[in-house]
């Protein structure tokens, strides 16, 4: 599950990880809600500021920064890790994440938040449980942390 990328800490990163076969794990809100309180407890673990993240049926995306000495690969593997165990089903994820370095990082925040409304799910971002523009979930703000 692991990654090697030239930058791990200290960088906006824009994470996405998907379920195997894209099986739809998280339309079940028991699911969902494991792995938003899994992101959580990995973030008491491993420490990372969390500006905004979504709960898809058949991925998730995070927008993270993890201060030095932590490592993405920690965090992922932890998250990852920790949602097979909590939801006892076994291999769940495919192999590995997907990182970006976003220029933007809050255009890719607003791309998050949308992600539901583009797949049908909701009409409005704020309408979906599941991620951070419910309001139902604490992030940290882009402004705190530059």
């Amino acid at each position: 599950m692991s990654q090697l990328h030239t930058v791990q800490s200290g960088t906006i990163m824009f994470v996405t990880t998907n379920i195997a076969d894209r099986e739809p794990i998280f339309q079940d809100p028991v699911a969902a809600r494991e792995a938003v309180e899994t992101l959580y407890r990995v973030q008491g673990l491993h420490p990372f500021f969390l500006f905004g993240f979504v709960i898809m049926p058949d991925h998730c995306h995070l927008l993270i920064t993890v201060p030095s000495p932590g490592k993405i690969s920690t965090v992922m593997n932890s998250f990852k890790k920790g949602v097979a165990l909590q939801l006892q089903r076994g291999r769940i994820w495919q192999r590995g994440y997907y990182i970006v370095f976003p220029f933007k990082p809050w255009k890719v925040l607003d791309y998050i938040h949308m992600n539901p409304v583009r797949a049908g799910i909701v009409q409005h971002p704020r309408e979906y449980h599941w991620s951070s523009a419910s309001g139902r979930w604490d992030v940290t703000s882009m402004n705190d942390v530059q």
